[in-house]
């Protein structure tokens, strides 16, 4: 198996949060240079998940592990998809 197809990333995000957009825009272009499945969830449509995430959105996952939050920072967010 070879690196970034084995990975999946889940952007934690709220309606109405421009960092949210430009994090769902950054991801889906990234993922899909590199092949890799995502999907966003909306913090507010769980109790739990918004009090995990709410205060920090949006957050990036990867394989279920918190990788960052806040903006996609590109060069650690593809190093870590290497993997």
């Amino acid at each position: 198996m070879t690196g970034t197809a084995a990975h999946t990333v889940t952007v934690m995000v709220r309606e109405d949060c421009h960092a949210c957009h430009q994090a769902v825009a950054d991801v889906e272009r990234i993922c899909g240079e590199l092949g890799v499945g995502w999907h966003a969830e909306d913090v507010d449509t769980d109790p739990d998940l918004r009090a995990e995430y709410g205060d920090r959105v949006p957050v990036i996952l990867i394989d279920d592990v918190e990788h960052g939050f806040w903006k996609v920072e590109e060069d650690r967010f593809r190093a870590a998809l290497a993997r």
